[in-house]
């Protein structure tokens, strides 16, 4: 189920960003009751200080879909996931990147040609840029691409998807093994693992915990989502202090649609979105226009958190981002703008 729903949310991700989600409205700032904006995130990561690492090579690693692959040159890579692209820009290695998934929307990454949209690898795409070595996701499809591409003899490393809070530093080090840098993952970990323990030390550890409900919604492809248990998102809410309403309310799911008796069972006091979610039901009104959205307590107080859609479920180097501005929203009554 993991997998399962961790290839749903990327395959939400791409068609939403395909079909232009970011259209319309405004994206709630300052309209939460008695709070103040939060500073929206910048949509950029930040390699490690120094010259990049150099790449010990070859190196034999294991892939999560069985066996082990050897990489004998990593020149020329391409990362298959936003959130695998983001790991190795921050590792230092941008510069040998030469494509990118359409979720990777960090700045640096910006001006490289697409060759994936979640579930759409495109093997041809991916072959004519000639890569050394492609990174995946065990949610990275259809297989049929990923045998094309390992037929023409490119090593496809496949890495766990990343669900919770634990997989951050297994991911980084997974990478940076494949990539022959992993003091560089040491590194990596180490600088994350202090800003996710700063980020931590902000939270409130007393008081009510407020109910948040996870809402995924593409309003120009009439998608509209309620998170449950296997969102990606429950470990995210946990750690910034609060309860997912989703799971509470009984939610085993990835997610399910959202309805007035869902809504009313979740009963969250934030809800939280992607911000080009928000931006594509019309901001905050919009989302009040969804059926069962004002009558709950969330609703009722204006209260929406929402994070850059290409950084809030990623688990990786700016995870410590994603968390204070979450908590500082969650605790502070903020919508971010």
């Amino acid at each position: 189920m993991k997998r399962h729903s961790r290839g749903t949310l990327a395959a939400l991700l791409a068609v939403g960003l395909l079909v232009g989600g970011c259209g319309g409205g405004d994206s709630g700032g300052g309209d939460g009751d008695g709070g103040s904006a939060v500073t929206a995130l910048v949509d950029r990561v930040e390699p490690l200080d120094g010259p990049p690492p150099t790449p010990e090579l070859p190196v034999t690693v294991p892939s999560s879909d069985g066996g082990e692959v050897t990489v004998e040159a990593a020149d020329r890579i391409v990362p298959l996931s936003g959130s695998l692209s983001e790991i190795v820009w921050t590792l230092g290695l941008g510069d040998r990147v030469v494509a990118r998934d359409v979720t990777a929307t960090f700045e640096q990454a910006s001006e490289l040609p697409v060759v994936t949209r979640g579930h759409d690898v495109s093997a041809e795409g991916v072959l004519s840029l000639h890569p050394d070595v492609v990174l995946a996701e065990s949610t990275t499809g259809p297989a049929e691409s990923i045998d094309q591409i390992r037929a023409a003899g490119i090593p496809v490393v496949v890495l766990d998807a990343a669900l919770s809070l634990d997989d951050v530093a297994p991911r980084i080090d997974a990478v940076a093994a494949a990539l022959g840098v992993p003091g560089a993952g040491d590194e990596l970990n180490d600088r994350t693992a202090e800003r996710i323990a700063a980020a931590q030390e902000g939270i409130p550890a007393d008081g009510d915990r407020p109910r948040v409900a996870f809402l995924y919604l593409r309003g120009t492809a009439s998608v509209y989502l309620l998170g449950g248990s296997e969102s990606g998102a429950v470990s995210l809410i946990e750690a910034a202090g609060g309860v997912d309403a989703g799971s509470e309310s009984g939610l085993e799911k990835d997610f399910t649609p959202i309805t007035s008796e869902a809504l009313a069972a979740a009963a969250p006091d934030v809800i939280l979105v992607m911000t080009k979610g928000l931006d594509s039901v019309g901001g905050v009104d919009g989302l009040l226009e969804i059926p069962g959205v004002a009558q709950t307590p969330a609703g009722m107080d204006r209260r929406v958190a929402s994070v850059e859609d290409g950084m809030l479920l990623n688990y990786g180097p700016r995870t410590d981002e994603v968390l204070a501005s979450l908590a500082e929203q969650l605790h502070q009554g903020g919508v971010a703008g």
